[in-house]
């Protein structure tokens, strides 16, 4: 029995998890999908002071509240940042740390650092000028979705907090590198501002060159959002890796 926390990425919460955790848990493993704080059902707790931290905090709270060690920890998007900062801290209490078409930051980086300017600058003008320091989300379809799936995740997105996109993350990769991990590259259609972890993965000098040893690429043909558009292959591939 494996024990997998679930983190969804920006605009999302613990919802984008529902045709994934079934399954998860009729295999016999313990699965608990997290919302962070200012998201999803949690959208009300938005305010102009969340920051990176705050997210780091959710994560390693709900891995005490629901008493789980040797976690198979998947993170999203954005919360890849996340991911890495939990496996810098806990190493530990991880088994396996899942980077699902999710950012690969570098020490002192943050989430924007890369992107493109034009999309880090106007996430930034947004989240300045929203009296809760949030920019707002993306239209579905740079996920590759449509039709219900489109509909479905344009309705349940909600603006992003402000503060994780330009705070910094230091961190040791050394200890997160003690983890196995595995990126899950979604390449149809590739979203452009994953564009630079997907050169990361696959490079021997990342983290001076403690990224290669112990971590493996595993592609899906899908879009950004496969826990949607592609739920049993994903599913397949979690559970392969418990």
């Amino acid at each position: 029995m494996a024990n997998f926390l679930l983190v969804h990425g920006a605009w999302h919460g613990a919802w984008c998890w529902q045709r994934v955790l079934p399954g998860l848990i009729k295999a016999g493993h313990r699965a608990h999908a997290i919302t962070l704080t200012g998201v999803g059902e949690r959208a009300h707790l938005q305010r102009p002071d969340i920051d990176l931290e705050t997210h780091i905090q959710d994560v390693m709270a709900a891995m005490d509240a629901e008493e789980m060690d040797d976690v198979v920890l998947v993170v999203h998007s954005y919360a890849g940042m996340l991911g890495t900062a939990v496996g810098a801290r806990r190493p530990q209490r991880l088994r396996h740390l899942v980077y699902l078409d999710a950012v690969l930051p570098k020490p002192g980086e943050s989430w924007s650092s890369t992107h493109a300017s034009a999309t880090r600058n106007a996430r930034i003008a947004a989240a300045q000028a929203d009296p809760l320091n949030a920019f707002p989300a993306p239209d579905p379809s740079v996920f590759g979705l449509s039709d219900a799936d489109y509909a479905w995740v344009k309705r349940r997105q909600t603006p992003h907090p402000g503060g994780p996109y330009t705070q910094v993350l230091d961190f040791d990769p050394q200890q997160v590198a003690r983890v196995p991990r595995t990126f899950i590259n979604c390449t149809e259609p590739p979203l452009g501002t994953i564009d630079i972890s997907r050169l990361r993965m696959r490079d021997a000098k990342f983290w001076d060159g403690a990224w290669l040893p112990g971590s493996q690429v595993i592609e899906m043909k899908t879009g950004h959002d496969p826990m949607v558009s592609d739920p049993e292959g994903l599913l397949k591939l979690l559970l392969s890796l418990a």
